[in-house]
């Protein structure tokens, strides 16, 4: 799975842009605010219908438009499928894919899977638990077909009940919801857990090639005790979910626990390493999806020389090329890459002002 042309309109500082990528590693340099990041957040917009740098989508909008427009080829098993998408500042937005109007943005997600390491990945360890969540749930959609309908019914129960919970609502009025909860928690939970468990046959070799002296142990927390029954929990809870108005038990409260002996990863690693970490956790999921459905991830890398010296460098492009994957990088100085790559990137492009233009 490759993208083969990607046209960018009123985006950010680009006003147009076409891009022919190639199917290998593409790197894409210049100056802070010149628009390179922009180029990533372009891809990972027409993939997720959404930023990975702003919550709102408004601001991507180039200030002189009332909408963007995003537009790629994509290629897949020697198939074209073109995607469209356009936002605009009202918040309406279209999606498209081989000429056809698009319901539901995870419609492209499942389409268009991109994995993104950028400087701001650590919230993935060190922000609190939804993150590592999304981590989960990225995984657990792609490999489960069942796992996006179960987690949207969970959401729709739970608002349901926080609603009554915050009416002071007697147990007898929450008693149906919460039989409706079990069920599908323990869907999402299943799901979940048999995701994480295959993930970590593929992460303990990858860790071990980032991190040799270091024993990382991951594991999935469900929300809950796991030794407890969920029903009678949310019942026993009751009193206590009544006076902070929301459920303070169940799947939205899941995570992924890493840590080294008893210690979080985030107290046991230096910050280098823990960047390490999050590129093996991407990279495990990447090579996962292609084990599993045959499909290959687009991985977006922000200023990858930022934090890691010129053997890590060397070390996560090597990884990163071995799972055959397209791959688009950003850098300042684009000999912070070339020096760490055994062979020059397949294409390279360079941004000024918004403009890019290839580099032959």
């Amino acid at each position: 799975m490759s993208l083969s042309r990607i046209t960018i309109g009123s985006f950010r500082n680009i006003t147009t842009a076409t891009l022919n990528p190639s199917d290998g590693l593409n790197l894409i340099y210049g100056q802070n605010g010149s628009g390179k990041t922009s180029v990533l957040e372009a891809i990972y917009f027409l993939g997720m219908g959404r930023s990975f740098r702003s919550h709102l989508s408004q601001r991507v909008i180039n200030n002189d438009d009332d909408k963007l427009t995003l537009f790629a080829n994509l290629i897949q098993d020697e198939n074209d499928c073109k995607i469209g998408l356009r936002r605009h500042r009202s918040g309406d937005i279209e999606v498209k894919i081989n000429g056809e109007k698009v319901k539901r943005l995870s419609t492209l997600a499942e389409t268009l899977p991109i994995q993104v390491i950028t400087p701001e990945s650590f919230s993935l360890l060190f922000e609190g638990p939804k993150a590592r969540r999304q981590f989960i749930d990225w995984g657990a959609f792609h490999s489960d077909p069942h796992f996006y309908q179960a987690w949207v019914n969970v959401r729709k129960v739970l608002k349901q009940r926080n609603q009554l919970l915050r009416n002071q609502s007697p147990y007898s009025q929450i008693q149906f919801w919460d039989k409706e909860l079990v069920r599908y928690a323990e869907q999402v939970t299943d799901i979940r857990n048999q995701y994480v468990d295959s993930l970590n046959e593929l992460l303990k070799g990858i860790i071990g090639r980032f991190l040799p002296q270091v024993d990382i142990k991951v594991s999935f927390t469900r929300g809950w005790d796991s030794k407890t029954d969920f029903s009678q929990l949310l019942e026993n809870q009751y009193s206590r979910d009544i006076a902070a108005g929301n459920t303070g038990s169940g799947p939205h409260k899941a995570d992924l626990r890493l840590r080294v002996g008893n210690l979080p990863v985030q107290d046991a690693l230096s910050r280098g390493q823990l960047k390490l970490l999050v590129c093996a956790l991407r990279i495990a999921q990447g090579k996962l999806l292609k084990q599993q459905l045959n499909k290959n991830s687009i991985y977006l890398v922000d200023d990858l020389p930022s934090e890691l010296d010129a053997q890590h460098r060397q070390l996560l492009l090597q990884q990163l090329t071995e799972t055959g994957a397209q791959i688009f990088v950003t850098a300042i100085d684009p000999l912070a890459i070339v020096d760490s790559l055994s062979r020059p990137p397949n294409r390279m492009f360079h941004v000024e002002h918004g403009q890019v233009t290839v580099i032959e």
